[in-house]
């Protein structure tokens, strides 16, 4: 009888420690909602490929994040919790884009994710996180449609519709190159959705549209598009599609003796330009983007020196922009004092001037960046450089 009075009372106090902790162990967001044991520490997913035909963005990507992850660390991270990075490969495809960006909101519990580069693999991802209220935070699509998803969806990037008139401005004023022929990727999302922006931009600015014509990303024949083109006799190239396809481009029109310059976005940034392309493309391909390691801010010197000394190689813009999508989403998170995307979201859309890495960084009243200046980057001996800068016009 004396064991089971003893028994009694020592179930009785462990019970009413456990009342006790349940009371007052917790900590809470400011929305109210008790923390849970995966709120001890602020996820972040990385959307990008790191396999496949456009890892040349997602790999340096990931390294820009990993990077702005371990500083924030290193500093006491983000209301005195671990930063931690969670990383999947979607290979630039939107099946895997979807599975993964489910299972980070579901299993994985992250407060945001980072990525996609790519305009059409993003909204697949921006869908599922506006219903779900996670902030999606793209480091690098640049056409339409995409914060047009809701108030969780964002990107740091230049956007077309602003750099575009202002690239085919010195185009036409600055080089001279009045008549131009277009080439478009059909089965490509970024290629179909930018080429109206530069035909629009090429007409208000009073070029002419001399010929146009299409291929397919994986295509590797371009004779005949280079043939028709070739006797049109354009003053410039330009081609709104990837890396991989310019490159073969500029491969025909030299074996062709077509003596032309390439142009398009950012999409042309990858290093496999310069691999494929060869001297095809030394000084004949040029890109706009909001990123260059020539001539760089105080932030961006250290963001290089840094970046160098870590990975041993350059950074690019997409290691720019994802390191940058990092610092804004944690300068949020602190401002806000929640890392609850329901909180932080509303001042995220708050960022003003923010003096990144990858150029400073406005969110206008529908939360797209405005980003200056354009940066135009060339081939020369093998490296990708900066050729000239030209201001953002707004209208």
């Amino acid at each position: 009888m004396k064991k089971q009075k003893l028994l009694a009372l020592f179930m009785a106090i462990a019970m009413l420690v456990l009342v006790v902790a349940g009371c007052g162990g917790s900590k809470t967001e400011s929305t109210g909602t008790p923390a849970s044991k995966s709120e001890e520490v602020v996820k972040l997913g990385f959307l990008g490929a790191l396999t496949g035909s456009v890892a040349n963005y997602g790999i340096p990507g990931k390294k820009g994040m990993e990077m702005a992850i371990d500083e924030l660390n290193a500093k006491g991270g983000i209301l005195g919790k671990k930063v931690v990075g969670i990383y999947e490969d979607n290979k630039g495809e939107s099946s895997e884009v979807a599975n993964i960006t489910q299972k980070y909101i579901s299993r994985d519990k992250v407060n945001a994710i980072i990525g996609d580069p790519c305009t059409g693999l993003t909204k697949v991802a921006a869908e599922i996180c506006q219903k779900n209220n996670v902030v999606l935070f793209s480091a690098g699509a640049t056409g339409t449609g995409v914060v047009e998803y809701g108030d969780c969806i964002f990107r740091n990037t230049l956007l077309d519709k602003f750099a575009v008139p202002s690239v085919v401005d010195w185009m036409i004023n600055t080089k001279g190159w009045k008549n131009i022929a277009i080439i478009t990727s059909l089965n490509n999302g970024y290629s179909t959705a930018l080429t109206p922006v530069f035909k629009e931009a090429i007409a208000a600015k009073g070029g002419k549209v001399v010929i146009e014509e299409t291929i397919n990303d994986g295509d590797t024949d371009f004779s005949a598009q280079v043939t028709k083109i070739k006797q049109a006799k354009p003053d410039v190239l330009v081609f709104t599609g990837y890396y991989t396809e310019a490159a073969l481009i500029q491969r025909e029109a030299k074996k062709q003796g077509l003596d032309i310059t390439l142009i398009g976005g950012d999409g042309l940034y990858g290093k496999d330009l310069i691999k494929l392309g060869g001297d095809a493309v030394e000084g004949k391909v040029i890109y706009y983007c909001g990123f260059s390691s020539d001539q760089p801010s105080p932030e961006t010197a250290k963001f290089l020196k840094d970046y160098e000394a870590r990975y041993k190689e350059k950074p690019d813009m997409f290691s720019a922009q994802y390191y940058d999508a990092v610092m804004i989403i944690a300068k949020a998170m602190t401002e806000a004092k929640s890392t609850n995307p329901a909180v932080f979201k509303k001042q995220l859309a708050k960022t003003k001037d923010y003096p990144g890495v990858s150029g400073n960084t406005t969110f206008g009243p529908d939360r797209e960046p405005i980003k200056s200046p354009i940066c135009l980057i060339t081939v020369k001996n093998g490296e990708f450089v900066l050729l000239d800068k030209i201001p953002v016009k707004v209208d």
